[in-house]
């Protein structure tokens, strides 16, 4: 089945009870049985609910996985993964990442005994100099939030596995309509489903997709046992925006390549960071593993600091000023006071989330309007 099919069908069928085409809502906490234990699958909400069970299963049909899970919130599925560890173990990371996963790890995880170690990861071989006997996981964004950063997931895969060691890749950015990290050797693939799976800004939620089964029923103990679920309402919205994740990446790769290269070629702009460009870092590598280079822009002006930028940001009028990303709608952000506030400033400048940094989300409105809206920001 191709990618455009899946979208649609994959893992799904029809409601048994009347044929409906779209999985009802089960707005069910608790399941009839005829004896204890007797039931038709599913017993208790936080455990089992047919909805989820279906936006499970579509997580995994995209991501050429077998097992997919659904949780309340990008942060919760996160937050299972690092319970696979205990105290001792450490982690490798990404040093350019999502502020609220940095935020995790460092204010929650740290307290429990867990190591983190925040590199750069551009260059592959870089890693395996902060692997141990400790080093249980490896945690990679790519393109990275917010510089876009790419980095080679097969590489790392190639570590991941000499060492024994799991490798979890948070796919939001990408999507798995431009690259799906474990055909590439991840063991574990991490979304945001509140961004471009969803589409719409209507909903929080976040997905875990494995193939390996054991690995797959410690995170299902977790996510039980734990209870950072979502309910069936927000994964009929879900189920419902992935139907279109295909179409919706298409535009949102259109535009943002449009207006990538409008800001390239702007006088005032001094640097603009977007993968598909042939002097980006590791170009060649986002060529290889992705099949497209998305929607996320982030660019400084020429001599900008703090004030210019917030100024550019309050006067859009398409490109909204709000968190998040990978909805319809275009979305500006001020990456130093917004998403990755929670790094020390110090930390956030290593990695080039200065003062003057701005990240896009592009949305799919019309492409004339959105460069428009820039043209009259930026002045």
């Amino acid at each position: 089945m191709k990618f455009n099919t899946k979208t649609i069908h994959g893992g799904q069928k029809h409601d048994p009870a009347y044929g409906a085409v779209m999985p009802p809502i089960y707005q069910t906490s608790t399941y009839a049985q005829t004896t204890p234990g007797g039931h038709k699958g599913f017993e208790y909400s936080r455990t089992h609910n047919p909805t989820r069970k279906a936006l499970e299963d579509s997580f995994a049909s995209i991501e050429n996985g077998k097992f997919g899970l659904a949780f309340g919130s990008g942060l919760a599925a996160i937050d299972a993964v690092i319970k696979l560890l205990k105290p001792g173990d450490e982690v490798v990371s990404t040093n350019d990442l999502y502020g609220g996963t940095y935020r995790l790890f460092t204010k929650i995880f740290e307290d429990f005994g867990i190591k983190f170690h925040f590199i750069g990861m551009e260059n592959a071989d870089k890693v395996e100099d902060y692997v141990n006997e400790n080093t249980k996981l490896i945690w990679v964004e790519t393109p990275t939030n917010p510089m876009m950063n790419i980095i080679d997931i097969k590489a790392i895969a190639a570590i991941s596995k000499k060492h024994n060691i799991l490798l979890a890749v948070d796919n939001t950015f990408a999507t798995p309509y431009l690259q799906r990290p474990l055909d590439l050797g991840a063991d574990i693939v991490m979304h945001s489903a509140t961004k471009y799976l969803g589409g719409h800004s209507d909903v929080v939620m976040g997905a875990l997709i494995v193939k390996d089964s054991t690995l797959a029923e410690r995170l299902y103990f977790i996510q039980n046992a734990s209870g950072a679920v979502c309910g069936p309402q927000d994964s009929f919205l879900v189920l419902r925006g992935i139907k279109t994740l295909h179409i919706r990446m298409q535009r949102h790769c259109e535009n943002g390549e449009a207006i990538a290269k409008y800001l390239k070629n702007h006088p005032k702009i001094e640097k603009v960071y977007w993968p598909g460009f042939e002097d980006h870092p590791n170009h060649e590598i986002a060529k290889a593993q992705m099949d497209g280079f998305g929607g996320m822009i982030s660019f400084v002006t020429k001599g900008s600091d703090y004030d210019s930028a917030i100024k550019i940001v309050e006067n859009l009028k398409f490109f909204t000023l709000a968190e998040s990303l990978g909805g319809v709608e275009s979305l500006a952000g001020h990456p130093a006071s917004m998403t990755h506030a929670s790094i020390p400033k110090e930390e956030r400048e290593k990695t080039g989330v200065v003062d003057s940094l701005i990240r896009l989300s592009v949305g799919i409105e019309d492409i004339n309007d959105l460069i428009a809206d820039l043209e009259q920001a930026i002045g």
